[in-house]
């Protein structure tokens, strides 16, 4: 039986959440999800300062200071003997009648969070993935990593019933971002992607990425650009989470540049690579 994280406890995955609680009937809450690499968490502090973000921006107060659930989390995934995959934590509002409005100040948050066993992608890093483009629907406020992901379901599933690993937002002829991940177009050897406004979420790897493209000497801007742009880019490459870095070679029904992974993409993705390893070699997991 693995163990979870549950308002600051680790017990046994046993616990029933309540059926009033607000992440349930509103998607009143934030979460994050960390990648775990040989038993090592990636960026775990970027994580929760990110977490931090989101809760200050719906008026949510955190249940324990970051330096005590980075602890907990720590724990719980090594007694959960986790060595490759992620950690999942979620916290929302609480539990309350159900009334639109916040509930009572004496309302607790509920944090909860839980490991679970995920393989890396080598391969498709490796020989690249299709994607394909849809309408970005979603609220306006896209930054903030809530619940609220019924847009992104429904896009990621019009991705699987296309075969495809991702499907790519555009607002009106802007590319946003995909429904889990960050997209990158390289054009000349430099690297565009969106700006990080409300448009989007900043992802956790987009800016390892902008790290690694720094230490590379690649140029990278934070700017807009359109479908037909994504369409003509000589590299296409999404990140996220333990996804990871994955170029994308074929968007709907056009091939992107030659059609294999681009050589600036896979200097990236061999950069990512080391910092892997260096991590899992020098970072300890105890707390």
């Amino acid at each position: 039986m693995k163990n979870i994280l549950f308002q600051g406890n680790i017990i046994e995955q046993r616990k029933v959440v309540d059926v009033e609680d607000r992440s349930y009937q509103f998607g009143d809450g934030i979460y994050e999800v960390i990648g775990v690499y040989d038993g090592k968490p990636m960026l775990l502090d970027e994580h929760l300062e990110r977490l931090r973000r989101s809760a200050s921006a719906i008026q949510l107060t955190l249940p324990m200071a970051l330096s005590s659930l980075k602890s907990k989390l720590l724990e719980l995934a090594e007694l959960n003997g986790l060595r490759e995959g992620i950690i999942y934590l979620q916290v929302s509002r609480g539990v309350a009648p159900r009334w639109h409005e916040f509930p009572a100040p004496d309302v607790d948050p509920v944090c909860l969070a839980y490991t679970r066993e995920e393989q890396r992608m080598t391969d498709i890093e490796d020989n690249g993935a299709k994607a394909i483009l849809t309408e970005d629907i979603r609220w306006l406020r896209c930054d903030i990593k809530t619940l609220n992901l019924l847009p992104n379901v429904l896009a990621k599933q019009k991705a699987v019933e296309h075969d495809a690993i991702e499907a790519i937002f555009h607002r009106g002829k802007v590319i946003t971002e995909a429904s889990s991940s960050n997209v990158f177009i390289v054009n000349d050897g430099q690297l565009f992607t969106h700006p990080a406004n409300n448009y989007i979420l900043n992802g956790i790897t987009r800016q390892k990425v902008f790290q690694l493209s720094d230490r590379l000497q690649i140029p990278v801007n934070e700017k807009t650009f359109t479908l037909n742009d994504l369409l003509a880019a000589d590299e296409v490459f999404i990140t996220a989470t333990k996804l990871d870095i994955v170029p994308i070679i074929k968007v709907d029904d056009d091939r992107i540049g030659d059609g294999l992974p681009g050589s600036v993409t896979k200097r990236i993705i061999e950069q990512f690579r080391l910092d892997v390893k260096h991590l899992t070699k020098n970072q300890c997991l105890h707390r």
